[in-house]
């Protein structure tokens, strides 16, 4: 949900769609710099979190941060910045930070898994009395971007030598376009036998439930409406029904309206109203 307007706006706009759980972004996205949280925007946000029963909450990070990088300086910064992204999320009560891994540019991919274990083992080191979640996000893929296999997921946990307080996030689309065939049930079911033996089901901290607007194996991250790419709908059966996952968050990035957030006349936005409608009528159906 868009943090137009001040945090707690975010919640409103979850409210207001019928939203048990919530992800939002502390700080604009495409930007180092973030504004200072005031102390009563941190308290109603929080206030309205406890209100609303909305849970969990998690943060996405920032798209620029990369602590993958070769470059030393950018490595640096990105440090830095994810730093002050556990730290604002630890202000607000977060369950958890989603961070895409990082992309290994002029480096080799095993010398960036390495970096990135490294870098969340030294910020959490430096943080040993949050409560906050780092959850790695399984990616498309594209590029030199890392993260897009299980075995890149368990390299980095056994960086940080398993701790308790970094888990996973998968994405439909992203398990799709990575060469994880979700569509037929014998995709499905050793998707996540393979996912638990690599990796361990009980890393497993939240969904993001996209439709892809690219195929199978296509290394490309296109989200797309529920029911409306190369998915369709019976992936979303059989993981809404799985008893496996019952209990987890599951959360929309699905395209919104072309409309700014602040600039609409309802919280609602219609899109958002009909992926979750389309995903709550799959529910008991298996």
């Amino acid at each position: 949900m868009s943090i137009a307007g001040g945090l707690p706006r975010a919640v409103d706009r979850a409210k207001a769609t019928r939203c048990e759980a919530l992800q939002i972004f502390t700080k604009s996205a495409g930007q180092w710099r973030a504004r200072e949280l005031p102390q009563d925007e941190v308290a109603l946000f929080r206030r309205r979190v406890e209100e609303t029963r909305i849970s969990p909450v998690v943060a996405h990070n920032s798209y620029l941060i990369n602590v993958a990088s070769a470059a030393p300086a950018l490595r640096e910064q990105s440090i830095v910045a994810l730093g002050e992204e556990l730290d604002r999320a630890e202000r607000l009560g977060l369950h958890g930070l989603v961070m895409h891994p990082g992309s290994y540019t002029t480096g080799t991919e095993d010398d960036g898994l390495r970096a990135i274990g490294r870098a969340i083992r030294q910020l959490l080191k430096a943080r040993r009395r949050h409560r906050v979640k780092v959850l790695l996000e399984h990616t498309a893929g594209q590029g030199t971007n890392l993260g897009h296999r299980f075995e890149h997921l368990a390299t980095i946990l056994d960086e940080v030598d398993g701790s308790p307080k970094v888990g996973v996030c998968l994405d439909t689309c992203h398990l799709l376009t990575a060469g994880y065939d979700l569509c037929t049930e014998d995709g499905y079911a050793s998707t996540f036998r393979d996912f638990d033996r690599i990796v361990g089901l009980d890393r497993l901290e939240v969904f993001h439930l996209n439709d892809s607007k690219k195929p199978c194996g296509s290394r490309v991250d296109r989200h797309e409406h529920i029911g409306k790419g190369c998915l369709g709908l019976e992936p979303f059966r059989r993981l809404l029904n799985d008893p496996r996952f019952t209990r987890l968050p599951m959360l929309l990035e699905t395209p919104k309206l072309e409309t700014p957030a602040s600039k609409r006349r309802s919280d609602v936005d219609p899109w958002d109203a009909r992926n979750l409608r389309t995903l709550r009528k799959l529910i008991g159906t298996v």
